[in-house]
């Protein structure tokens, strides 16, 4: 156990290490969702009345774009694993006496812990658009996009295994990402799409991710009304039982991930 636990933590500070190592890399990633927050944002700001929503646009915009900021690197683990898998870099990772699923395990840990430290740079920007630097907010917003990076990277892994290569894995993302980011609620409200989209939403992860998010600011800043997200059956479901259903596909996409990964090449 000591060994397979030595295994993971090797491959999440090797992570770290990347990250901290690309600080312009880092802040080139952050620069697409701030544009979002601080442009589109405003502009909308003035045209969406905040009665509409019941908090002001850039506000509302704000768990989105905190999805935005963990999606790409929780994606990018995913495409890591082929392309190490060309360079022949994953043979020689799989020398290493440990069970594979633990280096997989390991690469979904390292995936999930950069997302969230990068979507923790941007969470430093919720007072400007009018939340407070509430301990317990924050450490709840922390808590959620924990959660999505963590479903998120299984998902983009449990993709990449099941894929030769990284052409047909970028493709399919273009397919499949920007649609995924517009029902996620991150944008506009979900009960402003029509039925057939509201249906396809509540099997969306990223809009879990961000009606976790927003329902936490619900919890926590007085005066923050609510707004409709993911529905079952015509009612929206409680928190909990919502973060339960984000980290159970999570955690099956990451045991049929590891399912794959076990078979010898």
């Amino acid at each position: 156990m000591r060994r397979e636990l030595r295994a993971v933590h090797a491959l999440v500070h090797r992570d770290l290490l990347r990250l901290s190592s690309q600080p312009t890399h880092t802040a080139l990633m952050l620069i697409q969702p701030v544009l979002y927050l601080f442009i589109l944002g405003g502009g909308l700001a003035a045209l969406i009345p905040h009665s509409t929503l019941g908090v002001g646009y850039q506000t509302y915009l704000f768990p989105g774009m905190l999805m935005m900021t963990v999606q790409t690197p929780a994606i990018m683990v995913g495409i890591r694993l082929i392309t190490d898998r060309q360079s022949g870099y994953l043979r020689e990772l799989l020398m290493a006496p440990v069970r594979r699923s633990t280096l997989l395990l390991g690469s979904c840990a390292g995936g999930t812990a950069v997302a969230a430290v990068q979507g923790a740079l941007l969470l430093a920007l919720a007072g400007a658009v009018g939340l407070p630097y509430d301990p317990l907010l924050l450490a709840l917003l922390l808590a959620g996009m924990i959660l999505a990076s963590f479903t998120i990277t299984a998902l983009s892994l449990a993709l990449a295994v099941s894929l030769g290569r990284p052409e047909v894995f970028h493709m399919l993302l273009g397919l499949v990402m920007m649609p995924l980011l517009f029902l996620s609620g991150g944008f506009f409200p979900l009960d402003s799409l029509p039925g057939w989209a509201r249906t396809l939403a509540a099997a969306n992860p990223l809009a879990y991710g961000v009606d976790l998010l927003r329902r936490s600011i619900t919890l926590r800043v007085p005066g923050q009304a609510a707004v409709p997200g993911i529905e079952w059956f015509g009612r929206q479901p409680p928190l909990p039982l919502e973060a339960a259903a984000l980290l159970t596909a999570g955690a099956l996409a990451l045991l049929w991930a590891a399912h794959r990964f076990s078979r010898p090449e």
